[in-house]
């Protein structure tokens, strides 16, 4: 009879964490951000029926890069979790930074113990209203909760992503200045992407209850001036 082969916690650890982040770097990356009227989240997505950016609840919206099915699984949780709170509770006690705990939790679970650990990283925001603030969550593959005060970068090159729009901006501008830049930093110095393989959502305060739509080719053209 063989001996059961021996890894360690911490390498397991270490190789759980080095296959996730594999899986996140080959998607293209997103860019959420504070805007002078609202959220404003921009993925590169050639795709037009795979959506990377959608509404969870009146005013919050989620975003995912990675593995399609596992963080659309998400959304789908996270639209039951808030539809849930919602209904025992009030509308206005579904907030952000509990959807971000009830994600952090399960991708906690799933990276200790699954079989393998999800290859998403996923970003919650939330409009502010009242005393309720606007809120940018950005939730690692790990379970790792991160409070962004700006803007988020999620996905593969995010570092150098994450520079170039830091470069260009210095505070929330309106939405077609914060398009621009944020355009800009995903494309990098040489290249251009085209309106047709971005999507782009927003949460704006339209006088309704609902605040999150989507923005069209031809919206995107105007805003970025093309």
């Amino acid at each position: 009879m063989s001996m059961p082969y021996y890894v360690s916690p911490e390498q397991q650890v270490k190789d759980r964490a080095e296959f996730a982040q594999k899986g996140i770097a080959r998607g293209r990356s997103l860019i959420g951000a504070v805007f002078s009227d609202g959220v404003l989240i921009v993925a590169e997505n050639p795709s037009t029926s795979l959506n990377k950016i959608s509404e969870i609840y009146d005013r919050m919206a989620f975003a995912g890069v990675g593995k399609y099915n596992e963080y659309d699984r998400l959304r789908e949780a996270g639209i039951r979790w808030a539809d849930s709170t919602g209904f025992s509770y009030s509308r206005e006690d579904v907030e952000a930074r509990a959807l971000a705990n009830y994600y952090a939790q399960h991708l906690g679970d799933i990276f200790a113990e699954g079989q393998k650990p999800y290859e998403v990283e996923i970003l919650v925001a939330q409009l502010g209203i009242r005393q309720t603030p606007t809120k940018l969550y950005h939730i690692a593959y790990e379970g790792t909760i991160t409070d962004e005060l700006e803007f988020a970068v999620l996905g593969g090159d995010a570092d150098a992503i994450r520079e170039r729009y830091r470069v260009s901006t210095s505070g929330a501008g309106d939405l077609s200045g914060t398009l621009q830049r944020a355009v800009v930093a995903l494309s990098g110095p040489d290249r251009q992407i085209r309106s047709s393989d971005l999507e782009i959502g927003i949460l704006q305060d339209a006088g309704t209850r609902r605040t999150f739509r989507r923005i069209t080719d031809g919206e995107t053209d105007r805003l970025l001036g093309r």
